[in-house]
């Protein structure tokens, strides 16, 4: 029987998943007898490999460029934070919001989103490479740990939210109806269908948007420290320029890096607390009673105020030029993903080159398997791992 602590349970919303209520595993399982189904999930995550490389990935900068930047690691969990104080203000699950914050990112390639369009690039004629998608993978198929499965064998809610966690896949409400649902998605609800036309919960909901916060706020940080732009830049910045103006108003003479902290810590405050004011006028003017409810809704249950998304908009609009398409960051990423190519390439044409574990599942040259098993091995890997193959192939003095 699971050990469900009252605290836990009985201050949950009606609209939150409930934990004894969960769909279950793909492959039944004894339950625990310590941890409820989404404790138990959570626990699977953080013990993958996969969990652990995020400390060598990318977020913006690569590894070797500094040690104060945010890698995946530290951004997942800053998400699971912001995910679990709005979750437990809104009644919602907070294991289950924590450990889809945790997995967001596991099937991010290195470098980055350069590295992942490098694979989107050489993957073209093989149906694509999509992070969530990759991500599915990893929880589903690529870590291997049990003796009775592959994957970690999570729950259908875990599962749900991380395919899910954007919006509809399918259908009407469909968030991006321009793009195909990537196959391993496709194939993977053939076995476990997790219902692509309709929305998440309302915790996948809230890891969604602590993503938004998280990401928003420490690359105004990250891209401060690096000196990629400066506190004068973000002045007609909406929200952001009027904050960083009011904690040096309120402290003359501040120094710099604490008026950074003090900034950006206020700034989470308040998109937090938005989410939360907007959330609590959706659930009174919706009215959910179950989680299938949120699942059926037309619209996020979760969201921004109309407001705070024009900020989030506008925030995003100066990071782009100013951050991410930097002349300094544009150098490092345009090195990476060459770096990506040059692998892919190499083992694709020739996978005897591959690791044995990974060799025995390619099928031949240039083929369609042996492209998703080099897509598999290549988005497993670190900056660093990526950066030392890519010396051992290439590198006629180093040793394979």
């Amino acid at each position: 029987m699971i050990a469900e602590p009252p605290s836990r349970t009985s201050v949950l919303a009606c609209y939150a998943c409930r934990p004894d209520r969960s769909r279950g595993r793909l492959h039944a399982e004894p339950e625990s007898g310590t941890r409820t189904p989404f404790q138990r999930d959570r626990d699977r995550i953080i013990h993958s490999a996969a969990f652990r490389r995020l400390q060598y990935k990318t977020q913006v900068f690569v590894y070797h460029e500094g040690d104060n930047f945010r890698t995946r690691l530290t951004h997942s969990l800053e998400v699971a934070q912001i995910a679990r104080s709005i979750a437990r203000v809104l009644g919602l699950d907070e294991d289950l919001a924590e450990g889809l914050a945790l997995a967001h990112d596991l099937g991010h390639t290195p470098f980055g989103h350069a590295g992942e369009e490098a694979l989107q690039e050489m993957l073209t004629a093989h149906g694509g490479f999509d992070h969530n998608a990759q991500s599915l993978r990893v929880v589903t198929r690529l870590e291997r740990r049990y003796i009775q499965f592959d994957g970690l064998n999570l729950t259908w809610e875990t599962l749900e939210g991380l395919v899910k966690h954007n919006g509809p896949m399918t259908g009407p409400l469909a968030v991006r109806k321009e793009r195909p649902v990537p196959g391993a998605i496709l194939e993977y609800c053939q076995r476990h269908d997790l219902e692509l036309a309709t929305f998440a919960s309302a915790e996948a909901q809230v890891a969604a948007l602590s993503d938004d916060i998280a990401y928003n706020n420490h690359d105004i940080d990250d891209g401060l420290r690096a000196g990629l732009f400066s506190i004068e830049d973000l002045a007609e910045v909406p929200l952001v320029g009027p904050m960083f103006k009011a904690v040096a108003d309120e402290n003359p003479g501040i120094d710099r890096s604490l008026h950074i902290h003090e900034t950006v810590r206020r700034l989470i405050g308040a998109m937090i607390l938005d989410c939360i004011a907007e959330t609590r006028e959706r659930i009174a003017a919706l009215k959910p009673e179950t989680a299938a409810d949120v699942r059926r809704l037309d619209r996020p249950l979760v969201s921004f105020s109309e407001g705070m998304r024009a900020n989030d908009a506008a925030l995003k609009g100066f990071l782009f030029p100013n951050m991410y398409r930097h002349f300094m960051v544009n150098r490092m990423t345009s090195k990476a993903r060459r770096v990506v190519k040059d692998l892919f390439a190499l083992l694709h044409a020739e996978p005897e080159c591959l690791p044995p574990e990974w060799r025995r599942l390619s099928d031949g040259s240039g083929t369609p398997k042996t492209a998703r098993v080099v897509a598999d091995y290549i988005a497993g890997m670190t900056d660093r791992f990526a950066l030392d193959e890519h010396r051992r192939l290439f590198d006629m003095q180093e040793k394979p």
